[in-house]
């Protein structure tokens, strides 16, 4: 377990200290595109890092898992999957700078309807789904690490953006929400269908359906959780 502890601490310590507290004075000695390409490169090493110890990991059962849960968890990987992939388009204020405006305000717009932070939600729902199917410690350190960090990622988001933007934040925000689809059940905003597009959804399926193919290699087959 000491491999995907440290994993998880190296993770937690990336995104909560690097890219919280030091994030600050590292962009000013280091510049926003040496940074963030930095940030990307320790990112993909920790997921590296965090399968193979995963992998490597002892099997200590921590809760029981139901077999029919596997069902919710396929939905909910896909759901992360639309989240992200429609989430990552020019539309999305909380990702995108320069902010892109439409009459002077930070459009609220496709995904944002469904919630503002659409590639952190995918990789919450994401994590919470593979907790449904694998009760022991090092999921839960893993997954766990990453839901932290989701989360987190969420609130600070929303702090710096209120900083930068002050009353036009504040605009966006009471139209959306953190969580998906409250914004849509509070009558903040509508649902629009037609403001989404076809191949987002299509790119998302198929990305979908590749991960599910690999998942063997770092994994077991996602439909071993079904039975």
């Amino acid at each position: 377990m000491l491999s995907i502890s440290m994993a998880a601490a190296f993770w937690l310590g990336l995104h909560l200290i690097v890219a919280g507290s030091l994030r600050a004075r590292l962009l000013g000695m280091l510049g926003e595109k040496t940074f963030f390409g930095i940030f990307s490169l320790l990112s993909i090493v920790g997921v590296v890092w965090f399968v193979f110890a995963f992998r490597a990991a002892p099997l200590i059962p921590l809760w029981p898992t139901v077999p029919a849960l596997g069902y919710l968890a396929l939905v909910l990987v896909l759901l992360a999957f639309l989240l992200v992939t429609v989430g990552s388009g020019p539309m999305n204020a909380t990702t995108t700078t320069p902010y892109r405006m439409i009459d002077n305000r930070l459009p609220v717009y496709g995904i944002t309807r469904v919630t503002r932070h659409p590639r952190l939600c995918g990789v919450s729902l994401w994590g919470s789904a593979h907790l449904l199917v694998n009760g022991n410690l090092a999921a839960l350190i893993m997954f766990g690490a990453l839901l932290v960090t989701a989360v987190n990622g969420m609130v600070s988001i929303d702090r710096k953006r209120r900083r930068a933007l002050d009353g036009l934040w504040e605009e966006f925000a009471a139209q959306t929400s953190r969580l998906q689809f409250a914004a849509i059940l509070a009558g903040r905003t509508r649902f629009e269908i037609s403001e989404f597009r076809a191949w987002h959804i299509a790119l998302a399926i198929v990305l979908f359906a590749g991960v599910f193919w690999l998942h063997g290699i770092v994994g077991p087959s996602p439909l071993s959780a079904l039975h």
